[in-house]
């Protein structure tokens, strides 16, 4: 597996510095089921609004149901199918629009669904899997192939699997996969006390 640790400016836990979203996965070999039952019970397990838990996430295994994961596949945009081809576990994160407990519109399912995913990849990462998150892709045609409700929200498709040799990838993305990670400073994004306020 072609490691990529973040550089940091200050050390950080080896897991959050380890994980990476990573294009070569290894089309031969499948994810087991106990495996991605972690990655769903680690899911489970992020905070949210209420304890709501507003995520949901549908499963497509290639070498459970090829018929299942060819229509999810058929989901994503071209730039992504490329090398997600070579996936054997497609996800796909959804948030559900409104609170449980009153009905009433829940503004932070998207925030929380976002969380859900996040410690799904950092289980990933934990068992030496890749997980990589999407945005392109067609949350219309997920919702009509897979009977989505309208009113809930698609956020993300993620592809799962074992990490590949770099020469599975086009030329490229191979550059681009062996290409060092990059992250603006802190002095961009984080402020003290005032916004624009930059004094870390």
């Amino acid at each position: 597996m072609l490691e990529k640790p973040a550089m940091t400016s200050i050390p950080i836990a080896s897991l959050l510095a380890r994980r990476w979203s990573p294009h070569a996965i290894d089309p031969d070999q499948p994810v087991s089921r106990e495996q991605l039952l972690a990655l769903l019970e680690a899911a489970r397990w992020a905070p949210s609004c209420f304890g709501e838990q507003p995520w949901r996430f549908l499963v497509w295994d290639r070498f459970r149901d090829i018929v299942n994961w060819q229509q999810a596949f058929a989901c994503l945009a071209e730039g992504n199918q490329i090398w997600a081809k070579n996936a054997p576990v497609l996800l796909l994160s959804v948030a559900a629009p409104n609170f449980g407990h009153n009905q009433k519109p829940n503004r932070w399912a998207q925030y929380d669904t976002g969380a859900a995913s996040e410690n799904l990849c950092l289980q990933a990462s934990a068992l030496g899997l890749v997980a990589h998150q999407m945005g392109g892709f067609d949350p219309d045609k997920a919702k009509a192939a897979f009977n989505i409700p309208d009113d809930h929200t698609c956020m993300a498709m993620i592809a799962v699997g074992y990490p590949g040799p770099v020469e599975v990838l086009p030329d490229s993305l191979q550059e681009r996969e062996q290409a060092p990670r990059e992250r603006k400073p802190l002095t961009q994004n984080i402020f003290d006390n005032t916004w624009g306020q930059e004094t870390w």
